[in-house]
């Protein structure tokens, strides 16, 4: 028995070929606005065409073509199926023996398809490119960088905290730093300097320091102009942009969380390691919404209705544009602290794996 029968490539073929198509148009039709939109700072900042094309488009097309890949989905099983119930080629199919479910494989195949290549451009392929065009925005466009922070606090190893007035990541200078070490909650240690200069690999010179070390009732203070020395902590571990989260791999991403969360670090500069949490926990969650809206849409759309293709198009926007507006709506729950990071991102997938199977138990057989 073959494993895909002409009428399972065709299927296959219509599908992705429908996607591609989608997705082609919609960027060719993104590119063009962001072009108009961008055209001004290009020319004032002198920004070199070949950098344009490969440092900011080249890496512009995967990025937003992954981000709407739920929509793509579901227009592109919505149009076709629509049209092969309007042209009663479905009706054809099933009135030969072959049951809905069995229609179902190559639409399943097809979701397969596209949810492990985006899963595999999301997680390793996108991040770096995502790097290059941030930094192209950062020079040519609007610099977002994060170069300054206040206020900092973390816990740097098993009982040594961290706290530092503001840092400047332009001159590489920090002021007013604290750091205690504490035993069994008890401070062991207060070392402070007025200045300290960040050099690399943990490598930190402090400036007009003293140290104090508590011995029981006695107390040793040493104190001196400029030591080197050795702190767990880097810049970017407290400079933290929106979307830095973006420009890490899943590997790397699942490391920062764990790390800045050993840390203590529930915010980073107005950033809530939340937000880094459900980017994480999307990046598995939208291998399934691929199967989910790939269910929904043919079996809405494989009934021949009154309306015609218009009508099942039309639903199909709807739901799909509901989709991705609930997956932002639960999100900023989690962000604000009243749902946790999994659960904000798995309730749209519930939901709409629940509307998934009454259409599915509706669709013709």
């Amino acid at each position: 028995m073959k494993l895909l029968t002409i009428l399972d490539r065709y299927i296959i073929k219509k599908f992705l070929g429908t996607y591609i198509f989608s997705i082609t148009l919609l960027m060719s039709i993104s590119i063009v606005f962001d072009i108009n939109e961008k055209i001004d700072k290009f020319l004032t900042n002198n920004a070199p065409l070949k950098a344009i094309v490969f440092d900011y488009y080249v890496n512009f097309i995967p990025y937003y073509s992954n981000m709407f890949s739920p929509l793509f989905v579901f227009i592109a099983v919505i149009f076709f199926t629509s049209k092969l119930a309007d042209n009663s080629e479905i009706i054809a199919m099933l009135s030969n023996g072959m049951s809905f479910k069995r229609l179902m494989k190559p639409y399943m195949i097809s979701a397969g398809v596209i949810a492990l290549i985006s899963f595999i451009l999301t997680s390793f392929i996108i991040p770096p490119a995502n790097s290059t065009r941030v930094n192209f925005q950062n020079k040519y466009v609007r610099d977002k960088s994060v170069e300054y922070a206040t206020s900092i606090q973390m816990q740097v190893d098993d009982g040594v905290i961290l706290y530092i007035d503001r840092f400047d990541n332009k001159s590489r200078e920090g002021f007013n730093l604290a750091l205690d070490k504490f035993e069994n909650k008890e401070l062991k240690s207060r070392l402070i300097a007025t200045r300290i200069q960040y050099d690399t690999a943990y490598h930190w010179v402090l400036h007009n320091y003293s140290i104090r070390d508590f011995e029981g009732m006695r107390e040793k203070i040493t104190a001196g102009t400029q030591m080197d020395t050795t702190i767990n902590v880097t810049p970017s571990d407290f400079l933290v942009s929106v979307n830095d989260f973006e420009q890490m791999t899943t590997p790397q991403l699942y490391k920062y969380i764990k790390r800045q969360k050993s840390r203590g670090m529930a915010n980073i500069g107005g950033v809530s390691i939340t937000q880094f949490e459900i980017e994480y926990y999307k990046r598995f969650a939208s291998v399934f919404s691929a199967f989910i809206l790939t269910l929904i849409g043919a079996s809405l759309s494989a009934r021949k209705v009154k309306g015609g293709m218009g009508l099942n198009i039309g639903i199909g926007l709807g739901l799909s544009v509901s989709y991705i507006l609930f997956m932002t709506v639960s999100s900023s729950f989690a962000i604000s602290g009243t749902m946790s990071p999994l659960l904000a991102v798995w309730v749209p997938n519930i939901v709409f794996i629940t509307i998934a199977a009454f259409l599915y138990r509706k669709a013709p057989n």
